[in-house]
């Protein structure tokens, strides 16, 4: 079921790394042909596609406030809860990212300065494909909300009544949106990007979502507005040393697996006898699973690697640099400190990723197909420019007012150098 390769040499890790990415020709002239439908057709475009791809006919594509009402009635008291208690962390750590205005007198009479401006219209993408993610309504949209963004639009597929799983509009009600949009894939991040009668367009659009939605990430990112990342499958790698728990392991496999057939997992360890034992511990769980088909698909594309030498192991994960990172190691704290590319690192025995993916706090929309090289996971910034001011005081252009005209007037720039000569002349 899953390859088990004992210490590679650096050479064949090249091949070991590679993604199940299937980036073609084909999918990248799909999805610029609905985008193009989107742009020149509109809510017509959408319907058709909500027509072809959600098999429903829509009315208005906009959820209304009787639909986020009826949601709250029909989520249960003890996933409101559990709502909650992630709502909470992820509001808690987010907010203790917030960036305090920075004033530098960089010499007598020149002061820069720089603050955090939110971006004023962002975009939420939430898959409801495999799986509502209504996590992920609060991963985006709490984060947006601290930030200050003005607009905050919502983009999620229907089910075959024309209808938003509640969970997610109970979230998205938590988290402060009200304005959410029964439109999926491709087509939802098309509307986003360039706007349509309904669906207004923003500046920037964040969310995980399949490959077509991916492709449109990238081909919109690259035309209309900003993303939050390039991205790919979802991904976990994870570092075992022989004293863990074989189960642990096996079940953060699993875990992973169930993100999807593309998804992979890649197991680094020291210790062939616990390379041995794991698959059957796999096997023995993965027949408890409803989705097993699924994640045989992913498990098909994963691996277990034996490196006896600590060295090659943190090289190896750096090289990587996967989306998930779990150090489930004696010394996991001191490995740690050597990790330089990964989205979101999980500490010791009890940090599953299931953890980050839902309730601990942090972010899970990250970096995957190792753009953690890069990339950071989304956090406050992802929602904010950078903006920065000076002020010059006649004293302060006459103290560097000499180096400027210098560098201006040696990269043939003279009409910089004249913008500081007439003050320093006056």
């Amino acid at each position: 079921m899953i390859q088990t390769i004992i210490n590679p040499s650096r050479t064949e890790w090249p091949d070991l790394m590679k993604r199940a990415i299937n980036d073609t020709a084909e999918l990248r002239e799909t999805v610029a042909g609905i985008i193009s439908d989107v742009r020149s057709r509109g809510d017509e475009a959408l319907r058709d596609f909500s027509r072809k791809f959600d098999g429903v006919e829509l009315g208005s594509l906009k959820v209304s406030a009787d639909e986020i009402a009826e949601a709250d009635d029909i989520v249960a008291h003890p996933l409101k809860q559990a709502i909650a208690v992630a709502a909470k962390n992820i509001s808690k750590f987010h907010k203790a990212q917030r960036m305090e205005e920075i004033t530098v007198e960089t010499v007598p009479g020149v002061t820069c300065s720089q603050r955090a401006v939110p971006i004023s219209k962002v975009g939420l993408y939430v898959p409801g494909g495999n799986s509502p993610l209504f996590s992920t309504v609060l991963m985006l949209a709490i984060p947006a909300r601290i930030a200050g963004c003005r607009k905050i639009v919502l983009c999620t597929p229907p089910n075959k009544e024309g209808k938003v799983h509640p969970a997610i509009l109970y979230a998205a009600r938590v988290a402060g949106v009200t304005e959410i949009y029964k439109v999926g894939g491709a087509q939802a991040v098309a509307a986003m990007a360039y706007g349509t009668e309904s669906i207004p367009k923003v500046h920037k659009i964040f969310g995980p979502g399949n490959r077509f939605v991916m492709e449109a990430k990238q081909q919109v990112g690259a035309q209309a507005a900003a993303i939050d990342m390039p991205a790919g499958p979802s991904e976990v790698m994870i570092i075992a040393d022989e004293n863990a728990n074989p189960a642990f392991v096996a079940s953060d496999f699993l875990s992973q697996a169930e993100h999807g057939p593309d998804s992979q997992s890649i197991l680094l360890t020291p210790s062939r006898e616990f390379a041995e034992k794991l698959p059957q511990v796999l096997e023995d769980m993965l027949n408890t699973l409803p989705r097993k088909e699924m994640m045989m698909k992913s498990l098909s594309h994963s691996r277990i690697i034996v490196l006896e030498n600590e060295k090659d192991i943190m090289d190896f994960s750096n090289e990587y640099a996967p989306e998930h990172l779990i150090i489930n190691h004696a010394d996991a704290d001191r490995l740690a400190e050597k990790v330089e590319n990964a989205g979101s690192v999980f500490l010791g025995a009890y940090s599953p990723e299931s953890a980050g993916d839902y309730a601990s706090g942090t972010n899970h929309t990250l970096p995957t197909s190792g753009y953690a090289h890069a990339y950071s996971g989304v956090n406050l910034d992802s929602f904010c420019k950078k903006i920065t001011f000076q002020r010059l005081t006649q004293d302060g252009i006459n103290s560097i007012g000499r180096a400027i005209e210098l560098m201006a007037e040696n990269e043939d720039l003279m009409a910089h150098k004249l913008a500081v000569t007439v003050r320093m002349n006056k």
